[in-house]
């Protein structure tokens, strides 16, 4: 299969979710942006808007890790109904209190009733984050491996439709009758999304098979951080890809914090607005290009290269003040972000157990997202201090690099993007060089797919409470029959560690030296022909013990040949 077929079988159910969560996200993310508008017009305080983003971005990051651990612990069907239900209480209680305050109560940005509402309404569009973890992971339960890189490039899409919709949507609510407009609609949708959601029945499919792994009865569901930051160091390479996420977001704080006041140096706000209205269709073609063509056989690799690509546009387009080039550099950035993101998501979807999904997709949302408050809330004041200075007249930068470069504000905030694109340019050459990037693109690559047979996708449907596919007599009388199935095979000799840990056995092995071992054979059961190489790696799996009681290693089944249970 190299399509997607979002008519039929599990794909049609996924296909019903991926729009829900679309139009959730719309009214959400229309929420945030409302509040930020209105606040504005309100009170005239352009620190207030500033703090309403920080808010944001905090409460993303502190929540990523938790949330995670709901999406793990619940039928997924349930967690987007809760999402939505909170939303919805939240914004309604909201209106009640923006009909019953006096008039101009919310002029004094100082007002602690004003801030009540602003933080409240910010925890109905958090509550929405909910839906954007557990996204993924149903990626994993309802597509076929082999084309699951495309259907996240149609969350890509969905993600550019929903800024679109958003930043036409949002102006027009607080022109026409201010916050009560917007919280009016967003209670239309939620309620009609709860209605659909009920309607919905994830189908009973196994769970898809995933690396080994140390289970503990008390880490089956939960947070558990603990377990969640094992994991993540048990997979090769997985913690310097988030690594290398959270500094390319720490990087990309700089555009966030700066575009704004660089664009509108060189274009009125309505143009402003209206281009990136236009640059928002570059994530939806985007999103739908991976869906059309995937990402190929190796996205560890698409992902540093297309990453590169953007470091490089975003050091080039600033070199002189054009609005030309901005727009250029701008449009290849939303272009080629879906790549990247899908990318990230189809690696994570391939190596992390699907019953820990959630609390590693929300880990690394967590440690991603911290990087971006942290650059937008300190550069913006160091530009202003340092750097612009040094490029006004006067001014070192200036005498140096003024006369082909320009001075001023302008060409101060051009010369920070500068740097920061050329630092993510040597970032990600770094990164391809580099032995963690081996290392992951070969778990990749010798990692069961976990695929959804034919029969399965057929399967009757049935209330989400089948979907919880790691619930502890599952779990129970898997980890007994895996653990008998290879009680003989785990008594012969393991092959060398690359990875800090044992090699399996049965997994593919090898012998050699170097950092990508020596070269395998095959196993009995092929995966997917795109998935694996024509030599591929031996991967090594962690298998450390896990402290407690009743621990014991989950192993997985080759694809389309375990029995089912």
């Amino acid at each position: 299969m190299t399509q997607l077929d979002l008519r039929h079988g599990t794909q049609r159910v996924f296909a019903h979710l991926l729009v829900s969560t679309l139009v959730v996200s719309v009214v959400n993310f229309t929420v945030w942006f409302a509040v930020t508008f209105w606040v504005f017009l309100e009170t005239g305080s352009v620190a207030a808007t500033g703090i309403i983003a920080g808010i944001f971005l905090v409460a993303t990051a502190l929540t990523g890790i938790p949330f995670g651990g709901v999406v793990d612990r619940f039928g997924k069907r349930a967690v987007m109904q809760v999402s939505a239900a909170v939303s919805a209480v939240v914004y309604a209680l909201c209106l009640v209190l923006l009909l019953l305050a006096p008039e101009g109560a919310f002029r004094d940005p100082t007002d602690p009733l004003l801030w009540t509402l602003v933080v409240a309404l910010m925890l109905g569009v958090i509550a929405g984050n909910l839906r954007t973890i557990a996204l993924p992971t149903l990626v994993t339960l309802l597509v076929p491996a082999a084309v699951r890189d495309r259907a996240n490039g149609l969350v890509g899409t969905a993600t550019g439709v929903s800024f679109l919709v958003t930043s036409v949507a949002s102006g027009l609510l607080v022109a026409v009758d201010g916050m009560r407009s917007v919280l009016v609609a967003a209670l239309v949708v939620l309620v009609v999304s709860l209605v659909h959601l009920s309607r919905v029945r994830i189908p009973v499919v196994p769970a898809p098979a995933g690396p080994a792994v140390p289970v503990t009865v008390e880490e089956r569901g939960g947070l558990d951080l603990r377990g969640t930051v094992r994991l993540v160091a048990g997979v090769p390479g997985l913690p310097a890809l988030i690594v290398f996420s959270c500094v390319n977001n720490l990087l990309g704080g700089a555009f966030m914090a700066l575009m704004d006041p660089y664009g509108l140096s060189m274009m009125s706000v309505a143009a402003w607005g209206l281009l990136w209205g236009v640059l928002s269709a570059g994530v939806i073609v985007g999103g739908l290009l991976v869906a059309r063509i995937g990402l190929g056989s190796r996205p560890v690799r698409t992902l540093l290269l297309v990453n590169a690509v953007l470091w490089a546009s975003t050091m080039l387009f600033p070199l002189q003040a054009s609005i030309l080039m901005l727009t250029l550099g701008m449009a290849v950035f939303m272009l080629l972000m879906p790549f990247a993101e899908a990318a990230e998501q189809t690696v994570l979807q391939r190596v992390v157990p699907y019953g820990r999904q959630g609390r590693v997709f929300g880990f690394a949302q967590s440690v991603e997202q911290a990087a971006s408050p942290l650059t937008a809330f300190l550069l913006a004041p160091f530009t202003e201090l340092v750097v612009v200075p040094y490029m006004s007249d006067g001014g070192a930068g200036a005498a140096a690099i003024g006369s082909w470069f320009g001075t001023g504000t302008a060409r101060a905030i051009a010369l920070v993007f500068v740097v920061c694109g050329a630092l993510g340019v040597v970032l990600t050459l770094a990164a391809l060089a580099s032995r963690p990037y081996r290392r992951l693109s070969a778990a990749y690559a010798t990692t069961p797919t976990g695929s959804v047979t034919p029969a399965a996708e057929g399967a009757a449907t049935a209330p989400d409470a089948a979907d919880r596919s790691d619930t502890a007599d599952r779990s129970d009388a898997a980890d007994r029959s895996d653990a008998a199935d290879r009680s003989d095979a785990a008594a012969g000799p393991a092959g060398p560690d690359t990875a800090g840990g044992t090699d399996v056995p049965g997994a593919v092995t090898g012998t050699g030296t170097g950092p990508d071992a020596g070269r395998a054979t095959p196993p009995a059961a092929p995966p997917s022909p795109a998935a694996v190489p024509a030599t591929p790696v031996a991967v090594a799996v962690a298998t450390t013990a896990v402290p407690g009681p009743a621990t014991t290693v989950r192993l997985p089944a080759e694809p389309d040949t375990a029995p089912r249970r």
